[in-house]
């Protein structure tokens, strides 16, 4: 793997910060472990990933790693300590490659910043990785690591997991922690950050999940047997037209019509459509449920106190003259986004009223789906876009988002190459805690249509 990455990180720099001194050291204390240890089963149970390699996002701690997130007035900030998932990974005997690239902040779909430049997408290097989970996306389609750390807040696990043809689970809302990364989420946005496994093979995502999660994991019914004959398959194949995101690629409803007719020809099921009004304005309830106040009156987080980084908050306006003369330290989505918060916090009754629609909306969703449904769902309207055009689309992430708002565990699922040569796949949507579910429709789906792909097979 460390080859690997040598040979193909000049293309996509995903990696941005390596360790393979320290992780040949410890693969060598691996198979001295081997070698002199005890019986395998003693050491599969108490090393449940041993020796397996493992990429983190930069913003999450990993000690003696850089921890920027992409911020420049961060980029001197080393990790002291890990962060709780990547600690857990470490105990479970998985040896850390190095740090991925992601998005300014984390709070963009394309993997660019000022520190470490921009990550590139090994079906087309001409096409964007997603974010802001991006470099370990990147990587993992390149097939440089096994398995890798995510976390999303509005589909970072999911858009990369997507664009770059693999595998990526958000779990239920708190069942991994999110200690150790910058930035975290404080008031009502911890109720939607979620740390989750980015994995080449569908298999690999419940064992990740059941480290990660640790004591948490008795909240999900991983070691309840899942009958897929039983499940209640729901599918919809877009939004229903939101005015702020593009219409679903005829490639993207193709795939999800061959996975439809494939679950009832094979499993003899019958997958109903339906038609969730309220979706149409995903992105309208992300927004408004990301900036109200918790129970306690807490104020979310200001995006533009985080551009500051504790010293003075950034002036959004000012920002974007400094960037049209080249002088910014800042990646122009992130100065949007400055800009766009202010408007949001303009129309209050509005934003209550949205507030109101994701709460009923999250009911409607669980009766839908109850104890035994998935939901098929596009990923993104679009598959990987060309370098800077989400800067023109900047809302296509709702068709993620509106389930971090919602809180329900989704798996994103790769169904093989489009015509371009790039990854096509679907979301699959359960009930809170139904975890067990999307992730063993999503080890069915990948016998059905192939999973990752290499990339340059075509």
């Amino acid at each position: 793997y460390v080859e690997r990455i040598k040979e193909v990180n000049p293309l996509i720099n995903a990696v941005v910060k390596d360790r393979f001194e320290e992780a040949l050291q410890e693969a060598q204390q691996v198979d001295k472990l081997l070698s002199e240890g005890p019986s395998d089963d003693c050491l599969e149970e108490k090393f449940p990933l041993l020796g397996v390699p493992v990429t983190v996002k930069e913003a999450f701690s990993l000690y003696g790693m850089p921890n920027t997130s992409g911020l420049v007035n961060r980029r001197n900030v080393i990790a002291t300590s890990d962060a709780t998932v990547v600690s857990r990974l470490k105990q479970a005997g998985a040896i850390p490659l190095g740090v991925t690239n992601c998005s300014e902040l984390c709070m963009w779909y394309e993997s660019s910043n000022r520190v470490y430049g921009r990550t590139n997408n090994p079906y087309d290097l001409q096409r964007i990785v997603g974010g802001s989970s991006g470099g370990e996306g990147s990587v993992l389609a390149a097939a440089c690591s096994v398995i890798g750390v995510g976390s999303d807040i509005g589909g970072s696990i999911r858009m990369p997991a997507f664009f770059n043809g693999v595998f990526g689970h958000k779990p239920t809302t708190g069942v991994v922690p999110n200690d150790g990364q910058f930035p975290n989420a404080h008031g009502v946005r911890t109720s939607y950050l979620c740390t989750g496994p980015m994995c080449r093979y569908a298999e690999d995502l419940e064992p990740v999940l059941r480290v990660m999660a640790g004591p948490g994991v008795s909240k999900l019914k991983l070691n309840e047997k899942v009958s897929l004959e039983k499940i209640k398959f729901h599918c919809m194949d877009h939004d229903g037209g939101s005015i702020f995101v593009s219409p679903v690629d005829k490639e993207i409803l193709q795939a999800q019509k061959k996975v439809v007719e494939h679950l009832e020809s094979d499993l003899g099921v019958q997958v109903q459509r339906v038609a969730i009004h309220k979706m149409k304005y995903s992105f309208q309830i992300w927004s408004a449920m990301m900036s109200s106040k918790d129970s306690e009156g807490q104020e979310a987080q200001r995006f533009t106190d985080l551009l500051g980084d504790h010293g003075k908050p950034v002036w959004p306006l000012w920002e974007l003259v400094k960037w049209l003369v080249g002088m910014s330290s800042h990646t122009l989505p992130a100065i949007a986004l400055g800009l766009t918060e202010k408007l949001v916090n303009l129309n209050l009754s509005g934003k209550a009223k949205l507030v109101s629609m994701g709460k009923s909306l999250q009911e409607e969703m669980e009766a839908l789906l109850g104890p035994d449904g998935v939901l098929l769902y596009p990923s993104h309207p679009t598959i990987a876009p060309k370098h800077h055009s989400p800067i023109c689309m900047p809302f296509n992430f709702a068709y993620t988002a509106i389930f971090n708002v919602l809180g329900l565990p989704v798996t994103q699922c790769p169904l093989g190459l489009g015509s371009e040569g790039l990854p096509l796949g679907i979301q699959l949507v359960a009930a809170a805690y139904n975890d067990h579910l999307t992730l063993a429709v999503a080890r069915y789906l990948e016998k059905a249509f192939g999973g990752w792909v290499v990339p340059g097979k075509v």
